[in-house]
């Protein structure tokens, strides 16, 4: 038996399969074009501004943009198919599911780029508020792909919703010193009362550095190089002194001494001034200055004030000071007073 060529041909030419055939390839020559568009057109157009993000976008987008011209060929060349409703469902699910894929991890990188972008241009976004922000546009992100996927296998989610509002509450009431925690951590990220490398004094009295602004706590290293570990709800509701705050970072040192009743008082503010030069740590501006306090018990009260380039500087400066006005005021034999008592002891019959 000879086979019918022309028989073969006609039907293949006219039949179903020939047209889903038909409709994928021109998908796939209109995938091919877009890429190339974008490559040598788009690409081309924003090269030409003074800002890389529109390059950047572009670049995050052209694979995914001739991608779902594909997958949508795919979808449309499955219709002459007339396959049954359980397979079609299976077809639009696959596709569907590839789909929310795709854009969903694009989605992510656009978010972090503008996030990028932004942390240059806003007063908002900033390197401490991003990791914020990244965390609420991932969250957006990721919730809307896996909206997508429960669509595209055309999954009724209400059912699911109202459980997840339950479980919610009982986590919120479960949780809600963690929460707290979280919230306040924001807000201190948003806020920025204090940053990453100030330093600090707690209401305890204990003194650090911020090594760390987490989205739970907050971390300080002391001077003993120890670690202290606060919750951010205590830091947000605590006062709390921040020594590297203010205008600028310099930090002002006060020196307290006193000297004998008699002594020339310009002499000795002659002499705490000489005792302030050339002291490793000490900026010129501001200048130092002396203050003649108050009459003591037994001297006369002086404060010398200087300031320092940054507060971790504070303990060696102080140290050399004292030295310093100690060995000035020995030279220029300015008496430095202590109190002293006399007892008297008397018997008692």
């Amino acid at each position: 038996m000879e086979f019918d060529w022309k028989m073969f041909l006609d039907f293949w030419g006219t039949g179903p399969w020939a047209r889903a055939a038909t409709i994928s390839t021109a998908g796939l020559a209109a995938s091919l074009l877009v890429s190339v568009i974008f490559s040598r057109v788009v690409l081309t157009l924003v090269s030409r501004t003074e800002t890389d993000l529109d390059d950047r976008l572009v670049g995050h987008t052209k694979g995914p943009v001739a991608i779902s011209v594909f997958l949508g060929a795919l979808y449309a060349a499955s219709q002459p198919l007339e396959f049954a409703d359980a397979e079609q469902r299976i077809v639009v699910g696959v596709l569907g599911t590839l789909s929310v894929i795709i854009w969903t991890v694009t989605g992510a990188r656009v978010s972090s780029l503008f996030l990028e972008f932004l942390d240059k241009e806003s007063p908002i976004v900033n390197a401490r508020t991003r990791p914020v922000f990244l965390i609420a546009a991932k969250g957006v992100v990721y919730g809307a792909g896996i909206w997508g996927l429960f669509l595209s296998w055309r999954i009724d989610v209400t059912a699911w919703l109202a459980s997840a509002g339950i479980v919610g509450v009982a986590f919120g009431f479960a949780a809600k010193d963690t929460l707290s925690n979280l919230i306040a951590g924001v807000f201190i990220l948003a806020d920025a009362p204090y940053r990453l490398g100030d330093y600090l004094i707690l209401d305890s009295g204990d003194r650090g550095r911020v090594t760390e602004i987490g989205i739970r706590a907050t971390r300080i290293l002391t001077n003993d190089d120890v670690e202290i570990i606060v919750p951010n709800a205590i830091m947000a509701n605590a006062r709390i002194i921040n020594e590297s705050g203010g205008p600028y970072e310099k930090y002002r040192i006060r020196c307290q001494v006193g000297v004998a009743y008699g002594v020339d008082v310009d002499r000795v503010r002659e002499v705490l001034l000489g005792a302030a030069r050339d002291i490793a740590g000490v900026v010129e501006h501001p200048p130092p200055r002396v203050r003649f306090e108050a009459f003591g018990d037994s001297a006369l009260d002086f404060s010398l004030y200087v300031y320092v380039e940054y507060p971790a500087m504070t303990g060696r400066v102080t140290d050399a000071l004292n030295v310093s006005i100690y060995k000035a005021l020995n030279k220029a034999e300015i008496e430095i007073p202590f109190p002293q008592r006399d007892v008297h002891v008397h018997k008692v019959e």
